[in-house]
């Protein structure tokens, strides 16, 4: 069936001008409308590909990992970064203490792999023990340095001063509280 319709439109793969003798030709002959439809089924495949390597690296292991209790060695590697033989070497060490389950069924508590990066706080040096003898009466530090109760209360505090009750008497060591309060 023939037309006698004549309509000037441009190519749309080569964008070339010509007369198109129906309203939905789109090319301008044979040779780009095989271009074309082999160049649409290289897109699909393309954004195919595209699409599968954005799934692959969307899917991140870490935060799959940050949800199990129980980690296998390989899963360790990977949250540590580092290898597998790295993370049996940690085992054998003691640096990460694992379960030997059998054959390749080591396991690896996740809160010990938390634990490898809190920093432990450093141990609170143990009062010095001082003899009575070498004390004041919190009475006598009052009334030998002219201080409040409150101040001196706060300055204990502060100051992390050890105290010591005897009976009735809360005693505090001269030679801290000579140094403190004599400074000021």
């Amino acid at each position: 069936m023939s037309s006698n319709i004549f309509i000037q439109k441009f190519c749309e793969h080569c964008g070339n001008e010509f007369t198109a003798r129906t309203t939905t030709t789109r090319y301008c002959g044979d040779t780009c409308s095989k271009r074309a439809y082999k160049a649409r089924g290289k897109a699909i495949k393309v954004n195919a590909v595209i699409e599968d390597t954005e799934k692959k690296r969307n899917k991140k292991p870490i935060e799959n990992l940050s949800t199990k209790e129980f980690l296998t060695v390989k899963e360790v590697s990977t949250l540590l970064n580092c290898s597998i033989r790295s993370v049996y070497n940690y085992i054998k060490s003691g640096v990460i203490p694992a379960t030997n389950l059998g054959d390749r069924l080591t396991r690896i508590k996740r809160s010990n792999i938390n634990d490898l990066f809190t920093e432990p706080e450093p141990p609170k040096p143990q009062p010095k023990d001082y003899d009575i003898s070498d004390c004041y009466t919190i009475g006598e530090v009052l009334k030998l340095f002219n201080v409040s109760q409150t101040a001196f209360q706060n300055i204990v505090k502060r100051e992390e001063i050890p105290k010591y009750q005897k009976g009735k008497f809360v005693y505090v060591p001269k030679e801290i509280v000579n140094n403190i309060l004599n400074a000021k």
